[in-house]
C-alpha cells in the first residue's frame, strides 16, 4: 500500500503544479495585445491541460485505491475524509473550469481581468493547504 500511497502522493502533487501554473497562463493571456503572443500562450495553455487531465485520472484512481484498500471512511473518527472528497470534488469542478475558461480564451471571449485570474489563480493553494491541514491532522 506504500507505493500507491506515493504514486498517489506523486501524481496529486504534478496535478496541482498544472493546477498552480494554468491560470497563471490566463493571467498573461488576459494582458496579451499581441496576437503572437497570444497564439504561443494559448498553445501552452492547451497542452498544459491535456497533460493537467492525464495527471488528474491517476491521481484521482490511486486516491480511490488508497480510500479502498484501507477502508478509510467507515466509523467514527472519519470525517476529516469526507470532508477532504468534498474538497476534492471542488478541486475537479476548479479543473474543468479551467477548462471553459481555456475555451473561452480560443474564441476569443475572455471577459475577465488579469486581476480576476489573480485570484482564482489562489483557489488551489487554498483547497490544497485545507486538504492537507484535513489529512495529517485529522481534526474531526
Amino acid at each position: 500500500m506504500l507505493w500507491v500511497k506515493s504514486l498517489h502522493i506523486v501524481f496529486i502533487t504534478s496535478w496541482f503544479a498544472g493546477l498552480f501554473y494554468l491560470p497563471r497562463i490566463f493571467v498573461n493571456l488576459a494582458m496579451e495585445t499581441d496576437q503572437a503572443a497570444t497564439a504561443r500562450l494559448l498553445l501552452m495553455a492547451r497542452k498544459l491541460y491535456r497533460f493537467m487531465t492525464m495527471l488528474m485520472v491517476p491521481a484521482l484512481a490511486f486516491g480511490l485505491w488508497l480510500w479502498l484498500g484501507y477502508g478509510i471512511g467507515s466509523g467514527p473518527g472519519n470525517a476529516w475524509l469526507h470532508a477532504k472528497l468534498g474538497l476534492v470534488v471542488v478541486l475537479i469542478g476548479y479543473h474543468h473550469g479551467c477548462g471553459v475558461l481555456l475555451k473561452k480564451f480560443e474564441a476569443g471571449r475572455n471577459t475577465r481581468s488579469h486581476t480576476w485570474y489573480r485570484w482564482f489563480n489562489e483557489v488551489p493553494v487554498i483547497i490544497l493547504l485545507a486538504i492537507v491541514i484535513l489529512v495529517v491532522t485529522k481534526p474531526f
